[in-house]
């Protein structure tokens, strides 16, 4: 099993990132041996996480999510999975 997930930073901003131990990993998060990233953000919060039954399509999700804007990573964390389609960012430059 792996997991994504999505972490709140203290500046508002979020981190998208993937593990096969999802309470290991939010542990180093939160200790400063997370990432980069979020080492210089602490405090982070856990704001959405989703299982994957493999490695491989925890890995591909997650390099999905991060090309996301905020507006769509909102969407996902809120639950709003009909949105996600029109908050897309080539369909948004297709509409301009």
């Amino acid at each position: 099993m792996a997991h994504v997930y999505i972490l709140e930073c203290s500046d508002g901003s979020f981190y998208v990132g993937s593990t096969r131990h999802l309470d290991l990993r939010l542990q180093q998060h939160h200790a400063g041996r997370g990432s980069a990233y979020t080492r210089c953000r602490l405090p982070v919060r856990l704001v959405w996480s989703h299982e994957f039954e493999h490695v491989g399509a925890a890995f591909a999700f997650e390099k999905q999510v991060q090309n996301w804007g905020r507006a769509k990573r909102t969407a996902l964390i809120e639950g709003r999975l009909e949105d996600l389609p029109a908050l897309s960012r080539s369909r948004a430059r297709r509409t301009e």
